[in-house]
């Protein structure tokens, strides 16, 4: 691609309101795709519910093994059993690790957990309907399937993993189910198992698709991994990406803290918990309206731009 050419793509890209990410150093086109990204939530979502140990979630991990492997990827599953909360039957839980450039033994780690919620327990009006999950659960997966046709062209200087946690929500009684089932057996495994790769830092993603997109800094993340928060704001900020504001938002407890409290990684939280419309602010939190029509692709790629960027400045 010459210098013209190189002008007239960035110039395109500008014009769509997408990060100048889009194009690696070497001018080779990486670009993140808001339409396949939005299509891979869609596909995610016409599953269904994906919820812990059902059909759903066994349909969901096959697509997932297929995309991945077919980017060239390598595939781990991390399986354990739990006791089923209502009715004490065996549970198969399955981690799944996406992982790139694998003989580096330096590595950062991106995650999300890729389960939904039995009911929608927030709807006033049917609490146990169907839950779809589209920016609560599907948003971050999409993303990363969105993100594999980049790593996989990437001349990548560490190692990257993918993980989608597994059981992070199963709950059936808020007052006595467990949260972040996955993402604690992962950490502690880390912990136990020193075979396990070392990373030296990592990034999660939650409920990302908001078509009204912003990211503040998350009070956990800021408590335990402070100067990575610092680090990516301020490169959304170099990529003009405004959806992500400088200033403290809310405090979540999410698949971050046991990657911090137990594993000793230093992982933040890139969550969007303001998940509302309308002047009476109506919210899709873990309700029926959780659907595709609430999500946009263009957020998506938002935050895979700061992601990629943030992926080519290790080394």
């Amino acid at each position: 691609m010459n210098s013209l050419q190189t002008a007239l793509v960035l110039g395109v890209i500008a014009f769509c309101g997408l990060p100048q990410v889009a194009l690696s150093q070497s001018n080779t086109k990486v670009a993140l795709d808001p339409k396949r990204a939005f299509s891979y939530l869609k596909k995610i979502c016409d599953i269904g519910p994906r919820v812990t140990g059902t059909e759903g979630m066994e349909e969901q991990q096959d697509l997932l093994e297929q995309h991945f492997k077919k980017l060239g990827a390598k595939i781990t599953w991390q399986e354990f059993n739990i006791r089923h909360p209502e009715n004490g039957r065996n549970v198969v839980v399955k981690n799944l690790i996406v992982t790139w450039n694998p003989d580096e033994t330096e590595r950062v780690l991106l995650s999300t957990h890729y389960d939904t919620r039995p009911y929608p327990d927030k709807d006033l009006r049917n609490p146990k309907g169907i839950f779809i999950g589209a920016n609560d659960g599907a948003s971050g997966t999409a993303l990363f399937m969105e993100m594999g046709h980049v790593l996989q062209k990437l001349p990548l200087k560490v190692g990257v993993d993918l993980v989608f946690f597994d059981a992070e929500e199963i709950v059936f009684d808020a007052q006595r189910d467990p949260l972040f089932i996955g993402s604690t057996h992962f950490a502690q495994t880390y912990v136990d198992d020193p075979t396990t790769p070392r990373y030296r830092s990592g990034i999660l993603i939650d409920m990302i698709a908001d078509s009204d997109l912003q990211l503040f800094y998350e009070q956990n993340s800021l408590k335990y991994a402070k100067p990575l928060v610092e680090e990516v704001w301020g490169i959304a900020k170099e990529l003009k990406i405004s959806a992500f504001k400088p200033s403290v938002g809310y405090e979540i407890t999410d698949d971050h803290l046991p990657l911090n409290s137990i594993a000793k990684i230093p992982v933040i939280d890139l969550i969007d918990f303001d998940y509302t419309r309308g002047a009476k602010g109506k919210s899709f939190w873990h309700t029926t309206g959780d659907t595709p029509e609430q999500c946009s692709g263009t957020s998506m790629i938002k935050v895979g731009s700061v992601l990629i960027e943030w992926i080519k400045r290790q080394k």
